[in-house]
């Protein structure tokens, strides 16, 4: 690809490529392998931003990797996406993923959970059939790794009922859940593809990138558009997920106050009041906890391009690093 390719070409070659990797139900053998099939394309054919896949492709390409070395890389890391969210879906309980039913609410979990196993096992064939490096696996190995930890650290903190976590707690947390995959793996994973070695830089600010995305995802998770959003608003609430907006808000809430949410909390979801869950939104939407979050995301943000952009003016092809700059500048300002 010689010409300089939109971010919507880019998104969209990622997505044929990641499509083309998976079985076709009218490939399939007999009726459950269709199924099968139609499992498997469920989530990667339901859309997505495709923007860690993208972000991966415009830093190689400002490395001087080749576009068609870097397409199988973006779509395994794209496939990590899919699979880590099915998995996310049922061990958060959620009803929803891009817009309809999560795969769980629609399968069931035993299948969903065996869809999620395949796309995982496919990830790793599309790298070693791209015959990547040693290099490039292991980021790889990284990046599972990491939000895994993450995810650990999450669900424990839910179940062991626990509310006297901080925000260092919180961005520990979100480090390892997202920040990592969703800004530093991309970035390394352009450079590593184009055979070179990244700067330190790259985790450093793409850690405070990933994280002002995941806090902006928080705070649109309690008011965002929920056709752009995709996901249940207010879904957090009903998961009880310690996020930066709830541990603000009972730290500087009234006892009372504290008391309440931390009771409707301790429910299950099948428990917890609907009326209940309204309160405690509105009382996050209404406290300055949110605003507190926005303005957080806002800093990290300017601090990641900051530490990024003298790097990415340096690239020997430095359109396609302006292209990285400003997929970067989205991870905040953004609605879905």
């Amino acid at each position: 690809m010689t010409a300089l390719p939109t971010a919507a070409e880019v998104r969209q070659a990622i997505r044929d490529f990641l499509l083309s990797a998976l079985p076709r139900p009218e490939a399939a053998s007999r009726p459950e392998l269709a199924e099968y099939a139609r499992m498997l394309r469920d989530y990667p054919e339901r859309g997505g931003k495709m923007l860690r896949g993208a972000l991966l492709v415009y830093t190689g390409l400002a490395y001087g990797a080749a576009f068609e070395r870097l397409l199988p890389v973006a779509a395994a890391l794209e496939l990590f996406q899919n699979w880590a969210l099915i998995h996310d879906d049922i061990e958060d309980g959620s009803d929803e993923r891009r817009g309809r039913p999560a795969l769980h609410r629609l399968y069931g979990v035993p299948l969903a959970l065996n869809a999620g196993d395949a796309l995982h096992a496919m990830q790793w064939g599309l790298l070693v059939r791209a015959g990547v490096s040693p290099e490039v696996l292991l980021e790889f190995v990284r990046v599972v790794e990491r939000t895994a930890q993450g995810q650990h650290l999450e669900i424990a903190w839910t179940e062991a009922q626990r509310f006297d976590l901080t925000e260092a707690d919180y961005l520990e947390m979100v480090g390892l859940k997202a920040a990592y995959y969703t800004a530093v793996a991309p970035l390394r994973l352009g450079v590593l593809v184009a055979g070179g070695e990244p700067p330190e830089a790259f985790e450093e600010a793409g850690m405070r990138l990933g994280t002002g995305f995941q806090i902006v995802d928080d705070v649109l998770n309690l008011k965002g558009d929920p056709v752009r959003y995709g996901k249940e608003i207010g879904g957090d609430l009903w998961e009880g997920k310690r996020t930066l907006v709830l541990l603000h808000f009972l730290q500087n809430a009234s006892p009372e106050e504290r008391r309440r949410a931390e009771r409707l909390l301790c429910l299950p979801r099948t428990q917890k009041p609907a009326d209940e869950v309204a309160w405690l939104h509105h009382q996050l939407l209404s406290s300055g906890a949110l605003a507190y979050a926005e303005r957080m995301a806002e800093g990290l943000l300017e601090e990641g391009l900051a530490r990024l952009k003298p790097l990415l003016q340096e690239v020997p092809q430095r359109a396609f690093g302006a292209q990285v700059v400003e997929l970067l500048e989205g991870l905040v300002h953004r609605e879905a």
